[in-house]
């Protein structure tokens, strides 16, 4: 009775624990605001507002489009989607465990038994005998979680489905930015290839005047010369932007899962504005941003695992039991005198084993250092990314600003360059330069402007994505 009293204790105190230390998540030090600049200012955006489509304040029909189908097509998100659904189906697996197995089984045979088997009484001689033997049983059994290994392996399978989850999210959100990222990419270039006809233009217009001007006697072949040369080299680059195009198109079809031949976007030269994005402050990019919180949750499956590998350090007792009907023959089976049943318990517990288990609680706590500290690398990765926008936006809405100013001015030159030239004040070198120089301030305001789409859609991407409503 006092042993019986004295396990029953035993295993009172010990179904009371859980093996591996419960799980909480690190503390980070986090700045209390960004460096922000002007244009920017602080705001304040609701959490409960939705943030899948954040492209949509960008207002481009073509762009909606685009990742529509991306989000419907996309091998990548396929895979990643059947990922989540693997996961929530190791959870459930690992759930299973807290309830009692149940299995039914039917064993049919027919079988000899050898006289010369082992004696089992030296008195009574041994024959040999055929016989059948028919079973139908229902078994049951429980794992006593009392080290709370089932527990620490649920927790371990809930968090990784939940950072599959987040990967997921992450996923879309890599997968949307890319599809933005080409598109502005293939627009900028769009914009860039009108400024080189517009160009293309005005210097044939240039050239057909030089040609006339050295028909009449008024200018040298010289000035048709150099006309001509500056005609080629922008046709030449011409060419290398439909080929840039081109790469950028095909990167669009593989993104919404259409084959690259069966593609195409129609060129267009719009100037869309990147819109207001609202900053928040730093924390809420731990709360937004799907990669942190994947990072977060893999530390939290990683704790769990500490508690699995404890917990084999500790007694393992699983109950059991049978009931069925076993009988020769078949037609009594079902007879009151064929039932059988078993029921008892089994109990483990590890005494040696050259500290394989301990090394297996090693590496399980060292799988979580690593864990914490990839956590804290993308904490610090997400900080940087999105202090980098905010000022790299700040940056480019000046220097588009100035290159705008640039451009009028170029216009200008170009407009008295033209002027002194037909009024015989200068030679037609200063023609040729105001041309290229209008040309290059007009190229770099267009790639400006592609710059500001694309750093917008990263710090969008850095901030873990948008809301529909900006404030």
């Amino acid at each position: 009775m006092r042993r019986s009293a004295t396990i029953a204790a035993a295993l009172g105190m010990l179904a009371g624990c859980t093996a591996g230390p419960d799980y909480q998540r690190p503390s980070l030090q986090m700045p209390a605001a960004w460096q922000v600049e002007a244009p920017w200012r602080e705001a304040a955006p609701r959490d409960d507002a939705p943030k899948g489509a954040w492209w949509k304040p960008f207002n481009d029909g073509d762009l909606d489009g685009l990742e529509v189908r991306a989000l419907a097509n996309s091998p990548t998100l396929a895979i990643s989607a059947s990922r989540v659904e693997q996961a929530r189906a190791s959870l459930d697996a690992a759930l299973a465990a807290r309830f009692p197995q149940l299995s039914v089984g039917s064993r049919d045979q027919r079988f000899r038994i050898t006289e010369e088997r082992p004696l089992s009484n030296y008195a009574t001689p041994q024959f040999s005998t055929v016989q059948n033997d028919f079973t139908l049983a229902v078994n049951a059994s429980y794992e006593l979680d009392l080290a709370g290994r089932v527990r620490r392996s649920i927790q371990g399978a809930r968090a990784s489905a939940e950072q599959t989850a987040a990967d997921f999210e992450n996923t879309r959100l890599v997968l949307t930015a890319d599809v933005a990222t080409a598109y502005f990419n293939l627009r900028a270039l769009d914009i860039e290839l009108d400024v080189l006809l517009r160009s293309i233009a005005l210097q044939r217009r240039a050239l057909d005047l030089a040609t006339s001007r050295h028909d009449l006697g008024a200018a040298s072949g010289l000035d048709v010369a150099q006309q001509q040369a500056l005609l080629d080299s922008t046709l030449t680059q011409v060419d290398v932007l439909h080929k840039q195009r081109s790469q950028f198109e095909h990167a669009l079809a593989t993104l919404i899962g259409t084959p690259a031949p069966s593609f195409s976007v129609v060129p267009e030269a719009t100037r869309a504005e990147p819109p207001a994005i609202p900053l928040g402050v730093p924390s809420d990019v731990l709360e937004r941003r799907p990669d942190v919180a994947s990072a977060e949750r893999a530390m939290a499956a990683a704790n769990a695992q500490i508690g699995v590998a404890a917990a084999a350090l500790y007694p393992s007792i699983t109950l059991a039991g049978s009931a069925g009907l076993e009988n020769r023959d078949l037609a009594s089976l079902f007879s009151a005198p064929s039932a059988v049943w078993s029921i008892g318990a089994s109990i483990t517990q590890p005494l040696f084993d050259a500290g394989r288990l301990q090394a297996n609680v090693r590496f399980a706590r060292a799988g979580y250092e690593a864990s914490v500290a990839s956590y804290r690398r993308t904490v610090l990765t997400a900080m940087q990314e999105v202090e980098d926008g905010i000022t790299g936006l700040a940056a480019l809405e000046r220097a588009h600003a100035q290159a705008g100013a640039a451009v009028q001015s170029a216009a200008r030159v170009l407009d008295m360059a033209n002027a002194r030239y037909e009024g015989g004040a200068s030679g037609y070198l200063e023609v040729i330069t105001a041309q290229q120089g209008l040309l290059n301030n007009e190229r770099l305001r267009a790639q400006l402007q592609g710059q500001r789409l694309l750093t917008a859609v990263f710090l969008v991407k850095a901030l873990g994505g948008g809301w529909t409503s900006v404030q």
